[in-house]
This record gives C-alpha cells, structure tokens and sequence, in this order.
C-alpha cells in the first residue's frame, strides 16, 4: 500500500492461514490518506467487520459504501484512476470501469474482463482456491518479496517448488448454468465455473480446471459434464 502512487489502482488479495483467497479486490490510491477497495465478489460489509479486528493504535477508518454500480467507460490506461462527477474510473487498458451510486448498470465490462483472465469469484468460490490456480501471480495480486501475511509459507512453496495441479481457464459453455458451480464428470469434479456470462449468444466463464482434466479436454477426450453440458477449452493462464 505505502508504494501505490496517488492516482493508481493495483489488484490485491487477502489470504487466509492455509493460503487460500478469502477476498480478491481493486486497491487504488485516491490521495495520500485515501484507499478505494474494490472487491471482486464477496460482501463489503463482511470485509470491513473481518478488517476491523487488525485495527489496533493506527488512525484507521473502515466503511462501507452501498449502493454502488459499475458501467464500463472509455478506454483509459491500465491501473489508472480518476474521479469525475462523484464517479471513480478505473483505468483497465481496453476500456474503464465507472463506480458511482448513479452509472446506469452495464455488465459488458465483464465480458471484457473475463476475455483478460480477471476473476470474479462468487460466494461459493471464497477461501476455496489458492493464488496459483486463479493466476493471482499474473495479476500482481500477491507477494512473493514479502513476508509475515497469512498463508505466505504456501504461496512461497507453491511458486518456488511447484505442487499446483489446477490453473485459470476460459471457458466456452454449450448452455447457461449457474455462477460458482462445480460440475462433475464420472461422479468426480470435472470442472468449478466462476462467473458465468452470456455475451453476444455466446456463454462464457471463467473457470479453475485440473491440469490432467485440461489436457483430456485440449484432445477433445474429455469435454461434456454428467450433466450434458459441453465445455470447450478458450485460453489458459499460467501461475
């Protein structure tokens, strides 16, 4: 936080003992007292009640906005942002997300995001996965020249020796299901959506696959679901 320059948004988790992401959000820097915490999924009044108890002798004060919406805007430079009008740009690169309590509500932004690997996690999808298998490394999300934070032990382990059998997928879907759904093959996970968006007659996710799983479905050997839904391979990201 101390080396985020005013004026510039980075993404950011918090992990729990075991190292899984109990919270994955925007961090930006409005001005030299000023944080903005943009969460990808989860409930912000939840995260400021789970900060509070880290709140000792520092002169911190925690709250959270309701009522917010999020339009995608203009393109502006990555990691960019700007408040206009009582709105808070983002600057995402291809284009910008608008947060405000009165931007009209917008969900193409999100298609775009998941074209960029950014995960959104649903509800069901909190303190379940470990960095490397949402591709937080990418993102600049964690720390790998830091330590003392919860869960740092594994991420250090899982980056430096390996062990990460599952990685960050996109996903093309043969029909809508729900958001955070692990879905099943021969009685066993097959494959565990996170967002699930539906975009020009298109259905698309992100989606945490097994690297053996991804590989049967690369050589099309392995791609329906016990439930009939056919899964087709887009993009990977690595750690």
């Amino acid at each position: 936080m101390t080396s985020l320059s005013n004026g510039q948004w980075q993404f950011s988790s918090w992990l729990d003992a075991q190292g899984r992401v109990r919270a994955l959000f925007h961090l930006a820097r409005l001005s030299d007292e000023t944080f903005l915490i943009v969460l990808r999924g989860g409930n912000a009044h939840e995260f400021v009640d789970a900060l509070r108890r880290f709140v000792f002798r520092s002169r911190v004060t925690l709250i959270a906005k309701d009522g917010l919406k999020i339009a995608r805007g203009a393109a502006l430079p990555m990691h960019v942002i700007d408040t206009e009008n009582n709105v808070f740009r983002f600057g995402c690169g291809s284009h910008s997300m608008h947060i405000a309590s009165d931007v009209a509500d917008d969900d193409t932004w999100q298609f775009a995001q998941l074209q960029e690997g950014w995960p959104w996690l649903p509800n069901n999808a909190l303190n379940e996965f470990t960095p490397p298998a949402l591709s937080l490394h990418r993102l600049g999300a964690i720390a790998l020249d830091k330590g003392c934070y919860p869960g740092q032990e594994i991420v250090a382990r899982l980056h430096y020796r390996g062990g990460n059998k599952r990685h960050l997928h996109r996903v093309e879907l043969s029909k809508c299901v729900t958001d955070g759904m692990v879905m099943q093959r021969d009685d066993r996970e097959f494959v565990r959506l996170l967002t699930v968006i539906s975009h020009h007659e298109r259905i698309e996710s992100l989606a945490v696959i097994a690297d053996d799983v991804a590989q049967n479905m690369t050589s099309h050997s392995e791609t329906m679901s016990d439930d009939g839904v056919s899964i087709t391979p887009l993009n990977a990201w690595q750690d």
